[in-house]
């Protein structure tokens, strides 16, 4: 695991260029990287407020926010954090205080926390971790216990039911969307989201959601129950005000309540990216030129060494991330100003009865498409030798062609890899037996299993 690897390049860069002390770089560049990460947590947040008001109103057809900022209304939401702070900050009588004031701090902290191995870029990611989706998808998990404490804590009939439902369907859909998140891991062989992102690289037909009709369909079902997962409508019964006036936040007011809905839209926005990253190419553009020039200019700081292109190149690499999760977010609102909301049996059983078996079935149908494309796909031909076919153990051997990679000739019990320079049609039978042949160890065999199991691209 590799703390800050960006932090480190520009301390170097602070150090070797401007000239500061070690302790003074490492501060600036902690306060430069730090300051990204919350500016796009909190940034996210200003941005969607303004736009699912505007988005709102159109649909509905009014204007949205005209007075504030011109007339779209941009300064919208800078003018609703004016107003929350400047309200009283109050806890009622019959609330756990400690517990009251904690809660709106975990649901952030929660949804802050699942950006710092949310990778930006292939060298922009905080934590770099081998396991960086599995611990994301736990980071995130933690935001039901602020709910639950929020309701719990705040001694209301009204805000405890809220609780109650938040936590019954939070824990609920996260079974399927671990699920549907294991899918795209299964067909890239990797939990590292900065290795997903890189398989995808090239035209856009790289990318994981076209890799088969199993991962296409996942990534549907991926967007629904991360769309419930983030108490978005008509999945929001634990906010349903016709029922619970405002369900588990019911008590809280000013800057307290605003806390729940930062970490809502950070964590919408989360969701989002992941789902950016496992199918639709992460960074990458799906224009092969482009993204091989932004690869090259990535590479000028492949030592490590800070380097103002490669910087750019990462820059740009993250502002197609983020358009790609602000496009789900969007569709997010959208979906919210449209649908009707479910009761809260019909959204139990839409998870329970439907969505964790369907993704079950994905995952064993992502999981045999590449064996039954194999199956029929596969081009066999006898291993010939002196004109006849080799035998081992009395079982006739067989060479399997395939077209993708090179070819792979069996000996013994083990298999052997050709030193081949000619194309695969253009070498004879004779030229795939022991001569030119070098063992594989288990290692390189295991590779082989892994491509032929995920697919070969």
């Amino acid at each position: 695991m590799n703390f800050f690897p960006i932090a480190t390049n520009i301390v170097d860069y602070l150090q070797d260029s401007v000239g500061l002390t070690n302790g003074l770089a490492m501060v600036l560049a902690a306060l430069i990287h730090g300051s990204l990460l919350v500016g796009i947590f909190m940034g996210t947040p200003v941005v969607w407020i303004w736009g699912e008001r505007k988005i709102a109103g159109r649909i509905q057809d009014r204007l949205g926010p005209t007075r504030v900022g011109g007339r779209f209304g941009w300064l919208q939401s800078v003018a609703d954090g004016i107003k929350l702070i400047q309200k009283e900050d109050l806890v009622p009588p019959a609330a756990d205080s400690m517990l009251y004031r904690m809660a709106p701090y975990m649901v952030c902290v929660a949804a802050f926390g699942t950006m710092m191995v949310l990778p930006f870029g292939e060298t922009w990611v905080a934590v770099a971790s081998d396991i960086g989706l599995y611990v994301l998808v736990a980071i995130l998990s933690l935001e039901v216990i602020g709910i639950i404490l929020a309701g719990y804590s705040s001694g209301s009939k009204w805000s405890l039911f809220g609780g109650m439902r938040e936590a019954a369907q939070m824990v609920s859909y996260e079974i399927p969307l671990s699920l549907c998140a294991i899918i795209p891991i299964t067909v890239a062989g990797s939990l590292n989201l900065v290795e997903i992102t890189q398989l995808q690289s090239g035209w856009a037909n790289n990318w994981l959601i076209f890799h088969d009709p199993f991962v296409l369909i996942t990534f549907f079902v991926y967007f629904t129950v991360a769309t419930a997962s983030c108490k978005r409508a008509p999945f929001d019964l634990a906010e349903a005000e016709s029922e619970l006036v405002g369900g588990f936040h019911t008590e809280y007011s000013g800057m307290r309540w605003s806390f729940f809905f930062m970490g809502e839209y950070a964590a919408m926005f989360v969701v989002c990216a992941v789902a950016a990253i496992l199918f639709l190419g992460g960074w990458n553009s799906g224009i092969a030129p482009l993204d091989a020039a932004l690869l090259e200019m990535r590479a000028l700081s492949a030592d490590g060494s800070f380097q103002p292109m490669s910087y750019l190149s990462n820059a740009i690499g993250m502002g197609i991330l983020i358009s790609k999760g602000w496009a789900l977010v969007f569709v997010q609102v959208w979906v919210r100003w449209t649908l009707p909301r479910l009761r809260i049996d019909q959204v139990m059983i839409t998870c329970l009865k439907y969505l964790i078996p369907m993704s079950c079935f994905l995952f064993l149908g992502t999981i045999c498409f590449p064996l039954v494309k194999f199956y029929f796909s596969a081009q066999w031909e006898p291993v010939m030798e002196n004109g006849k076919q080799v035998e081992i153990n009395g079982e006739k051997q067989w060479d399997l062609i395939d077209s993708n990679t090179s070819i792979w000739a069996p000996k013994a019990d083990k298999w052997a890899k050709p030193n081949i320079s000619a194309p695969a049609e253009d070498v004879e039978t004779s030229q795939l037996i022991l001569p030119n042949s070098t063992p594989i160890d288990d290692g390189e065999l295991a590779d082989v299993d892994r491509q032929v199991a995920g697919g070969t691209r």
